[in-house]
């Protein structure tokens, strides 16, 4: 059976961080390992969790200076000794069965590498946010992701990954580490994409994602710093493609990513139609690779 470790990371959240490490006590799939990263709060989030937890052998508690997000997911994926990593934010929290039904696609699909569950927002907001109700392969998405900066994710805690390609994805260089002091999710995300993790989205209805002041950044961004966001993530994904050694060259592979798709919707499958028009190949040869994704797409669904 797959072993599963939870690691939460968090910066200043007591009012909630006992509620998320206690929604990963609770699993019905017991983790091998909690590992609690607490990053410099200075809110008194140190001293709870000691007096907490402390004794508690079932948790691993690391608590740090500050670094940033993506600094604590590196102190606590370093202390992993398990085959998956799910992710848990100190704000929000799972439900019961949520390591249940994520470890049971893990010990059935062994090609699978990176999982998405969908999420209930909670607190100040409240609606179900996902990629559908049904359960998805979304194959490979390198190409995707390097060409068109596609997202095949979610926020940190509807997240969870083969260690081994956390690992991969968090071997970042010091400047990257600075950049992404918040949201680092996304090197989580862009990371296993380009680097070769096979996707899946299923639909757990399990992670309870908080809405509340401190978190709500997202609504009140304006051009500027949409413009910044976007920047930074094409840099993220250009760092993984030296990793990965892609380059534009990789385009003509595109429709070939496409079949690793099991049931692919429109939307993707215009997407890589949309690729296999990029490159350098004749306008003609481009042409006959586009049709080919169209067709594939139209062929599945009679």
């Amino acid at each position: 059976m797959t072993r599963i470790a939870v690691v939460v990371t968090s910066y200043n959240y007591r009012d909630y961080v006992a509620e998320a490490v206690d929604s990963a006590l609770a699993q019905t799939r017991a983790p091998a390992q909690v590992i609690v990263v607490d990053d410099g709060s200075t809110d008194g989030s140190a001293d709870l969790l000691k007096e907490r937890y402390g004794d508690d052998p079932r948790v691993i508690l690391l608590c740090t200076e500050n670094g940033g997000q993506l600094a604590a997911f590196q102190r606590g994926v370093a202390r992993v000794d398990a085959d998956v990593i799910c992710f848990l934010d100190s704000d929000d929290r799972w439900e019961p069965d949520y390591l249940a039904r994520v470890g049971a696609v893990y010990d059935s699909r062994k090609d699978v590498g990176f999982i998405i569950s969908d999420m209930r927002w909670f607190g100040d907001e409240e609606r179900v946010v996902g990629y559908g109700a049904r359960a998805i392969d979304f194959g490979f998405t390198a190409i995707s992701t390097y060409a068109a900066t596609a997202w095949y994710g979610a926020p940190t805690s509807a997240l969870s990954m083969r260690t081994e390609w956390a690992r991969r994805s968090l071997q970042l260089p010091a400047e990257i580490i600075a950049t992404w002091r918040l949201s680092a999710d996304n090197a989580l995300v862009y990371g296993a994409s380009v680097l070769g993790a096979r996707k899946y989205y299923l639909p757990t209805g399990s992670v309870g994602y908080r809405i509340h002041g401190s978190n709500g950044w997202w609504s009140n961004l304006g051009p500027e710093q949409t413009y910044v966001n976007r920047l930074r993530s094409r840099a993220l994904i250009g760092q993984y493609a030296r990793m990965a050694g892609l380059d534009d060259s990789c385009l003509e592979l595109a429709r070939f990513e496409f079949k690793t798709k099991p049931d692919p919707s429109w939307k993707e499958t215009r997407r890589y139609a949309g690729l296999c028009l990029r490159g350098d190949a004749p306008w003609w040869k481009r042409g006959e690779r586009a049709l080919s994704v169209l067709l594939r797409r139209k062929k599945k669904q009679r």
